[in-house]
């Protein structure tokens, strides 16, 4: 809800159509090579996206919003994925949070209402803030060394947080704590996120990024020094029945599907770059295009065989889900891993057939096969995966 003095907002419903989203697939690429090569934020991309009402279409209905569900979520990060991978991390990052928002309200309303009152004008990206350099990680387990003091009147923030993607882009923060309070269990503190305006005093952005993938998605480290927030702006994550806090993002559920979705996205677009290439390069031995060999057409097979897995699977997860299936939710994170599996097989065999054209930093392969590798690291990881997965049907 909003508070009582603030205005109501509304949001357009997108266009969702397949045409609609291809355009806005189109207008994202255009700038992704340059932003790869830079390491700028992609703002044209981002502009793109909201300027569609991708970037809104998961406000709850409750809060004026379209209400967009999880496949058709998965249907925008694919499109904007297959622009630009790093337009669809920060994309999904941002349509998560107004997805949690609206299933789960938990934001002061007041800091609600300014996010949303930001993305009216334009862009407003959030994400939330959780590994740390010591500490890895966190679905791999432990507390945070971030803390938040309780005041009088609010919160005081410290710590250091790692690979906080978005950067001094983001209009809000979600930072993952450990709350120090006067009256607070030393041995057993709250753990939760505080909402963080990200023009607040006292935040400081050092600039890590210099990855494999994903270079425009500014994926830095970011230092809190002495922030203040009001006091409503803490929310505990409950514990489990033993008590022990349990990291929701250490097993994959209906929500945590945007991550693959954009990475399907960047298979489609090697696919597509694959086709191109396929149906251009004309070598003067064979004096045809080489899409006419038995050899490129098995690949092309290949290739798209991985793809139609990964978006059955994808879409048919959330479809089970979505009827009421539950007997699926042990299983969303195995699938997790067989959508990335799928991905990154899907854009290899494309590089391999190519060989060096589709290795060259001229050819947009190479970059679409360092985007896909990095669907690895979004949790759950697969050696947790298989592990859990394993312990379920041998049940120990």
């Amino acid at each position: 809800m909003t508070s009582a003095a603030a205005p109501p907002l509304t949001f357009t419903t997108p266009d969702l159509s397949d045409a609609a989203l291809a355009a806005v697939t189109a207008r994202v690429a255009e700038t992704a090579a340059e932003y790869d090569r830079t390491g700028a934020l992609p703002w044209a991309g981002v502009r793109a996206a909201h300027e569609a009402g991708l970037l809104t279409a998961a406000v709850g209905t409750q809060f004026g919003g379209p209400g967009a569900g999880p496949r058709d979520i998965a249907r925008i990060l694919t499109a904007l994925g297959e622009g630009d991978a790093s337009v669809g991390l920060l994309a999904a990052n941002t349509l998560l949070t107004h997805a949690a928002q609206a299933a789960r309200p938990s934001w002061p309303a007041e800091r609600y209402h300014d996010l949303l009152r930001q993305s009216q004008d334009g862009p407003a990206l959030v994400n939330a803030i959780r590994a740390e350099p010591e500490l890895g990680a966190p679905a791999r387990g432990g507390l945070p060394r971030t803390t938040a003091t309780r005041t009088a009147d609010g919160w005081v923030l410290n710590g250091r947080k790692a690979y906080a993607t978005g950067g001094s882009g983001l209009a809000y923060h979600v930072v993952w704590a450990v709350a120090d309070e006067p009256d607070g269990d030393p041995d057993r503190p709250r753990v939760g996120h505080l909402v963080v305006p990200g023009d607040a005093p006292g935040i400081t952005w050092v600039d890590t990024w210099d990855h494999l993938g994903l270079r425009a998605s500014n994926t830095h480290d970011v230092v809190y020094e002495d922030v203040t927030i009001p006091a409503d702006a803490f929310t505990e994550i409950p514990r489990g029945a033993d008590g022990v806090y349990r990291d929701p993002a250490a097993m994959a559920g209906p929500g945590s599907f945007g991550h693959p979705a954009l990475y399907l996205g960047v298979a489609r677009a090697a696919r597509a770059a694959f086709v191109t290439f396929a149906r251009e390069r004309v070598p003067t031995a064979l004096g045809r295009a080489i899409a006419q060999t038995e050899r490129i057409q098995s690949v092309a097979g290949e290739i798209d065989l991985q793809i139609v897995q990964a978006e059955t699977l994808l879409h048919g997860a959330l479809l089970r889900v979505e009827s009421g299936d539950t007997s699926i939710l042990p299983e969303l994170s195995a699938v997790k891993v067989a959508i990335a599996r799928s991905v990154i097989a899907a854009t290899q065999a494309a590089v391999a057939a190519l060989g060096n054209p589709g290795l060259s930093r001229h050819h947009p392969l190479e970059r679409h096969l360092r985007d896909a590798l990095c669907i690895r690291v979004h949790p759950p990881q697969d050696d947790a995966v298989l592990v859990a997965s394993g312990r379920r049907i041998l049940g120990v």
